[in-house]
């Protein structure tokens, strides 16, 4: 498998056409991926989650060379070769991504399956108000929000990230690059039935959460604004597709659903937020909770 991408550099722009032309062959590992990006491509080499082959890196002497330097020495002690290249051959090797003049060849991220995941400490005598926030993610499928949902789940504290299998956005170097790197620590499970996933944890004494825009859209289902939830024992949110939603069967799965209030009078069309804002929103208001609880 190969990879073309282009490099020139000469005296006359004649040359450099010539050779901006001209094709360089870069051979690929079967099954390999481009990762870009600063904090991804440290945060891969430092966490020896995935197999890396192939470190590029953008000839340097400006403000950035420490931190080449230091790539340098990250690829050394994990013995992976180091390629300094052109600013337009990362372009090219990353399909024209901000890449911050880093690249790494690795193998891709898979999800967890929920049957690799360990089974969480709910609390016994000796703690019995520890609180636990898993957040689940119904057909997220644009790798930005996904990303993005990532980064807030790791930085305020979410235990665990399960998403479904079917019209889900995969682990991509653009979701790692848009979770600034929070995929490469952050084990993201999957799996193919929601729905029965939550009512096992119903059933195991869980609290499932849903999220709307719209609250008069919502049957049978109690909803709340964020600011009003309360929590003290394990608790599910679930975060629906960008565009419907959570689906009419994961609703009706949920003990109560949750809205932000908006700030003023809302024009037609302009009456909700991205999902992965929401979720931030959502997680803060129930994480600071948590956090608050465990002083």
């Amino acid at each position: 498998s190969r990879e073309l991408w282009s490099s020139g550099e000469g005296d006359s722009s004649k040359t450099r056409k010539r050779q901006e032309q001209k094709p360089l062959l870069i051979e690929r590992t079967k099954g390999s991926e481009i990762l870009f990006g600063i904090a991804p491509c440290s945060l891969a080499l430092s966490q020896s989650r995935r197999d890396v082959f192939k470190l590029f890196l953008k000839e340097s002497s400006g403000p950035r060379r420490l931190v080449m330097s230091e790539f340098v020495l990250q690829a050394v002690a994990r013995g992976v070769p180091v390629h300094h290249v052109k600013g337009r051959e990362l372009d090219a090797l990353c399909r024209g991504r901000v890449h911050q003049g880093v690249c790494l060849e690795v193998t891709p991220l898979r999800f967890k399956s929920l049957e690799e995941a360990e089974k969480p400490d709910l609390g016994d005598e000796e703690n019995p108000k520890q609180q636990l926030i898993w957040l689940v993610l119904e057909q997220i499928q644009d790798p930005m929000n996904l990303g993005a949902l990532l980064r807030s789940a790791y930085f305020l504290g979410v235990d665990r990230v399960v998403t479904s299998q079917r019209n889900s956005c995969p682990l991509t170097p653009t979701v790692s690059k848009a979770s600034s790197g929070a995929v490469e620590v952050l084990d993201v499970y999957s799996t193919d039935d929601i729905q029965s996933f939550l009512k096992a944890k119903t059933a195991e004494g869980w609290e499932v959460v849903g999220t709307v825009t719209k609250p008069e859209g919502v049957e049978n289902v109690p909803v709340i604004s964020c600011l009003e939830f309360r929590w003290s024992k394990p608790v599910i949110i679930v975060i629906g597709n960008e565009g419907d939603g959570l689906s009419l069967e994961t609703q009706l799965l949920c003990h109560r659903m949750l809205a932000i209030p908006p700030g003023r009078a809302l024009h037609p069309g302009i009456e909700s937020l991205n999902v992965s804002v929401a979720t931030g929103i959502f997680l803060h208001s129930i994480c600071s909770q948590k956090l608050r609880h465990s002083d």
